[in-house]
């Protein structure tokens, strides 16, 4: 891609600089770009990227070589690049610094946050699961309920502001590229959020152990559905509780007084796409842990 006279030695140059500021949520929002890293959530940015450029906007792509190793390093960033990503040699130790991971695997590239989030105007309704959060806070929970969601084929995913940044770094780690598939939007109007359901007809279903019958026992979850998961500590907040009107729960049958949202969101959502397998085109592949 470049010489060695073009590569940037310095972790004081500017552009690195900057980069380096997109860990917090204040210059993710001032410079309107967020910083990814990984090969596995690059390789599913560019397949994104390939279906809706629109939406997917690479920025800069920074890389060294000397770190590469196999192919998909150099494929990515050359896919990278010819979408329209700015490409910046840099040395070793300077992609070290924009990078959490303990061995950085060669690339970190940013995109724009404005085309990829969508307001609530933009999401299609159609048949089928829309996630709706209740101010979350914790980022890797949030990150983990974004890419079970895309798992099961949610058409959407709403968040309620005040709520942890999608764009935090340990959110796009927890989301393993999802971010990019799966079309989210923030509002902190529950209103709107009642007004979009409304006109879309999609009935609301909330995620509640002491309100909810077992979601064993009823059918709450078939058709298309929009699940409410309330916040890590609180949660289903009152005023989305005053439009509820159906509620679901997990059983608990050892000590445990509670269950961890993205785990009690996950295995509501797949019930969901089991309680409606039938009406489903394909039955999708098998999942494979990857920890």
């Amino acid at each position: 891609m470049g010489g060695d006279e073009s590569r940037i030695t310095s972790v004081r140059n500017s552009r690195v600089v900057e980069a380096r500021k997109l860990t917090q949520r204040k210059h993710r929002e001032r410079q309107d770009r967020f910083l990814v890293e990984g090969l596995q959530i690059l390789s599913m940015a560019v397949e994104r990227l390939q279906k809706d450029p629109a939406r997917v906007r690479p920025l800069d792509v920074f890389y060294c070589e000397e770190t590469f190793v196999g192919e998909t390093a150099p494929r990515l960033l050359r896919e990278l690049t010819d979408a329209g990503a700015d490409p910046v040699h840099v040395a070793a130790h300077v992609l070290a610094t924009l990078s959490e991971r303990e061995a950085s695997q060669g690339l970190a590239a940013t995109f724009r946050v404005s085309t990829l989030e969508r307001s609530l105007d933009e999401i299609e309704a159609a048949d089928g699961l829309t996630l709706i959060l209740d101010r979350l806070q914790d980022p890797g929970n949030l990150g983990t309920l974004i890419r079970t969601a895309d798992a099961v084929g949610a058409r959407a995913a709403i968040l309620l502001e005040p709520c942890v940044d999608p764009f935090d770094p340990k959110t796009v780690r927890g989301t393993m590229g999802s971010l990019f598939s799966i079309p989210f939007g923030r509002t902190a109007a529950v209103g709107e959020i009642w007004a979009w359901l409304d006109g879309h007809r999609i009935r609301a279903v909330g995620a509640d152990a002491a309100d909810g019958q077992s979601v064993w026992d009823g059918d709450a979850l078939r058709g298309s559905v929009a699940l409410v998961l309330g916040n890590e500590a609180r949660g289903l907040s009152p005023d989305l509780r005053e439009r509820l009107v159906s509620y679901v729960g997990l059983p608990l049958r050892g000590s445990a007084e509670s269950l961890n949202v993205s785990i009690a969101g996950g295995v509501l959502m797949y019930e969901w796409l089991r309680v409606n397998r039938p009406s489903a085109p394909d039955s999708g592949r098998p999942a494979s842990p990857d920890g």
